[in-house]
């Protein structure tokens, strides 16, 4: 039996796959093992998309329903969590020789029709640790696999730090358009972090150990892949602020666009040549970086910069309700590019944040949700921002590591 095969198989389907295409991506199903609170979980939904709402108190495990769903798709999730932390405090091992593991499975619809999808720990104990994925059934070389069959877009509480916090944090929310638009996106990053630790392991490690042509190679890796991903995130950001340029009602436009100086290498000449000039700065670097312990060219230094269209004013400096609701419309921009390019709108993950807008902006977003077409899952601990959805959604309570639907 192969790792992969550990996974926790999906429900048995229940309905057969749709016959013409789907307009939006959307859950059929959910199981977890293992997975934060959840020793076990096994959820079927309705049929096509729609609204979903969580209720229930603190630490109930509504979040985590949200995050598992986020594995769904390449990266680390909506907590951006380490590769063992999703899985269950106490959990044991499901037989001899292997380790506690966190899986989740489930049964997506979208233009090709229904799928099984999943992920989890690898839980062969003598393994290095790793995810494992697999797409209906066949276990899966890259997290990108996973991007091909299904689409999400999330908004959490620590999100709405978007702008106060380092470039890095922007970096990961244009990444995530980007593997939509193109799933090796999540390699190409993949692949340059790996080249970056091992070249500066070599450049602070002992000198008789620093292999020229080794780091050489290295170089020119970061080089060819960190110029592929910096064009992605552009063409990535172009599009996002395509679709942000306009307000949507009380949520203000959005101008966006990568900032660095591999972008504006190639703002003045081709990718090519932008990949020579980081090769050379990369050789030419290698004392300070050495020193340092960190690389001081490449993409890992460019930023992803907003500003409020209205006020032509930068998002850091924008007041906290507007930051909130600038944050709101690059999520429902960043979900109109997925759902231009792949033909069905993304799930949207909002954690909270109903309880974060002002009535007002609330409801706008619950209307802009229900035209949208998509579904959308709503987490919160009381029922009362949502009261307006009665009827439009439906409700589910989560407590002790269940999910009940509610009238």
């Amino acid at each position: 039996m192969n790792a992969a095969s550990s996974l926790p198989p999906i429900l048995a389907r229940s309905e057969p796959a749709p016959s013409a295409p789907r307009e939006a991506f959307f859950l059929a199903a959910l199981a977890l093992t293992d997975f934060r609170t959840y020793p076990r979980l096994r959820f079927e939904l309705p049929a096509g998309p729609g609204l979903i709402a969580l209720t229930g108190p603190n630490g109930a495990g509504k979040t985590n329903v949200l995050e598992a769903i986020s594995f769904l798709a390449p990266g680390r999730g909506l907590r951006a969590a380490g590769l063992q932390d999703p899985t269950r405090w106490g959990a044991s091992p499901a037989a001899p020789g292997q380790r506690p593991a966190w899986a989740v499975a489930a049964r997506v619809r979208g233009p090709a029709g229904t799928r099984e999808v999943g992920t989890g720990l690898d839980p062969v104990a003598t393994a290095p640790e790793r995810r494992l994925v697999h797409v209906d059934g066949t276990p899966a070389r890259v997290q990108g696999r996973l991007a091909e069959a299904f689409a999400v877009q999330w908004l959490t509480p620590p999100m709405e730090r978007l702008f106060q916090d380092g470039a890095r944090t922007r970096r990961k929310f244009i990444d995530r358009v980007a593997v939509g638009l193109d799933s090796l996106h999540a390699e190409r990053v993949q692949s340059y972090e790996q080249a970056a630790r091992e070249r500066i392991r070599l450049l602070t490690g002992p000198a008789e150990a620093c292999d020229p042509a080794w780091l050489a190679a290295l170089e020119a890796r970061m080089a060819e892949t960190g110029t592929a991903l910096a064009c992605a995130r552009i063409a990535a950001a172009e599009k996002l602020d395509a679709a942000c340029l306009g307000s949507r009602g009380p949520f203000p436009g959005a101008r966006v666009a990568m900032a660095g100086e591999i972008e504006d290498w190639l703002a003045q000449g081709p990718a090519l040549a932008a990949e020579e000039r980081l090769a050379r700065a990369l050789a030419l670097a290698r004392g300070r970086d050495a020193a340092t312990g960190a690389t001081g060219a490449g993409p890992q230094r460019s930023d992803m910069a907003v500003r409020h269209t209205l006020r032509d004013q930068p998002a850091e400096q924008c007041s906290t309700g507007e930051q909130k609701a600038l944050l709101v419309a690059l999520v429902l921009g960043a979900a109109d590019v997925l759902a231009a390019a792949r033909g069905a709108r993304p799930v949207l993950l909002l954690d909270e944040v109903a309880a974060h807008l002002d009535r007002l902006r609330r409801e706008a977003l619950f209307a802009s949700l229900l035209d949208s077409g998509a579904q959308v899952w709503l987490a919160g601990a009381d029922r009362e921002p949502f009261e307006s959805l009665s009827g439009r959604a439906r409700f589910y309570a989560v407590a002790e590591g269940a999910i009940e639907p509610l009238p």
